[in-house]
């Protein structure tokens, strides 16, 4: 039924796009061409929907319902490879289809292991991803890119036995579905991971005999390959990484286990293969979040505030966290409809999540909101799909 569902709105989409497109070829005024002239054209036009052009049938594709691109993409390898590609995801926002969902990883009750719950702009919930593929992992990485959730390395614990991994899996929100990848060529956890002008980058970390590296590896999602590349300055473990302006840059953490938290930020150039060092950092980062290019974070030390970054300056800002809605002093950052979330980790008889606005008017910058994740929050990410 669902198949059947799915395959009618398409035809109504492709009914639609195809008038409208007939409409733009063929004015009033103007005569029609012979059969003779539309089967020329005809003949490069793609198989993904018969009889219509491949740009077409591509744009009425993206105008589906996302709640069928699952179904979709079990009509044809052509139709999943369309859907599962970067450049679906670029003619759904053309079209301005694209939808922004939170994907909240929280605790289960009795430490049972981890669970995605999924939230829209308003609040729905939306159906949960499989879990990920293997044992249970932490210190791992995440990265969003082209509508995918990469899950890298972290450590593991299998029937006993203890090991840092260097497994790699992505989760395609349009198909509901894991993809294991190419593994690191260093297994590592507890590491920075972030993504820059659609390459993925991971630094330092924990290796697999418990030493704090420095090597930093490039991920190219085309090639579906890791490459390493020039190595941090010192090594650096429980750091995180942001994307900024063609650069990435990485925070916090240790260069040691003896060494106190790092406040320099080291800074990687990819176009020339170089990494450059800014003194003004963050240290014991609890969680972060990056909104229109710039950095909010929260610090072990000081709970109630948000620290917010800017790489055009190098800049910091500090934003006090109101106390209406939560009396917490743990939260989980996240983002969603250019707002920073702030999940509470506190068992808290009603409370409700905290939500800030920068562009706001001053004095209304924060509010509360009704999305609510059932357990503790471990991380969050947003899609866009």
């Amino acid at each position: 039924m669902v198949a059947l569902v799915g395959a009618r709105e398409i035809s109504v989409q492709s009914q639609a796009c195809l008038g409208a497109r007939m409409e733009m070829m063929f004015p009033d005024e103007q005569k029609v061409p012979s059969r003779t002239m539309i089967q020329k054209k005809t003949d490069s036009y793609s198989t993904m929907i018969p009889g219509l052009p491949e740009d077409l049938a591509k744009t009425c594709l993206a105008l589906v319902p996302q709640s069928y691109f699952p179904v979709m993409g079990a009509v044809s390898k052509r139709w999943m490879a369309f859907i599962g590609s970067r450049e679906f995801i670029a003619v759904r926002k053309e079209v301005g289809k694209l939808e922004e969902w939170i994907y909240v990883l929280t605790a289960e009750t009795g430490g049972k292991g981890h669970c995605w719950e999924v939230f829209g702009s308003l609040g729905q919930k939306k159906r949960k991803p499989p879990p990920i593929p293997g044992p249970s992992k932490a210190g791992f990485g995440l990265v969003v890119l082209d509508g995918k959730l990469f899950v890298m390395a972290g450590y593991a614990a299998d029937h006993g036995k203890e090991f840092v991994s260097d497994e790699v899996y992505h989760y395609d929100a349009c198909l509901n579905r894991w993809t294991a990848l190419a593994k690191m060529n260093v297994a590592r956890r507890d590491f920075a991971c972030a993504e820059v002008n659609g390459v993925i980058y991971v630094a330092g970390g924990i290796g697999h005999a418990g030493d704090s590296l420095s090597s930093v590896e490039a991920y190219y999602p085309q090639q579906n390959r890791w490459t390493l590349i020039k190595s941090l300055c010192r090594p650096r473990w429980g750091c995180f990484a942001c994307g900024f302006n063609g650069k990435l840059y990485i925070m916090g953490g240790r260069s040691s286990f003896t060494i106190g938290n790092s406040r320099s930020v080291d800074v990687y150039g990819p176009d020339r293969d170089t990494w450059e060092e800014i003194k003004r950092g963050c240290v014991m980062v609890t969680s972060r979040a990056v909104l229109d290019k710039k950095l909010f974070c929260i610090e072990w030390k000081n709970q109630r505030s948000l620290a917010k970054f800017d790489p055009v300056d190098n800049s910091w800002q500090r934003i006090p966290v109101p106390l209406s809605g939560s009396f917490s002093t743990k939260f989980c950052l996240g983002v969603l409809g250019m707002k920073v979330l702030l999940f509470s980790l506190e068992e808290e008889p009603g409370y409700q999540t905290l939500m800030y606005d920068p562009a706001a008017p001053t004095g209304c910058e924060w509010q509360t909101s009704k999305l609510k994740p059932s357990g503790s929050c471990i991380c969050s990410v947003t899609i866009e799909v």
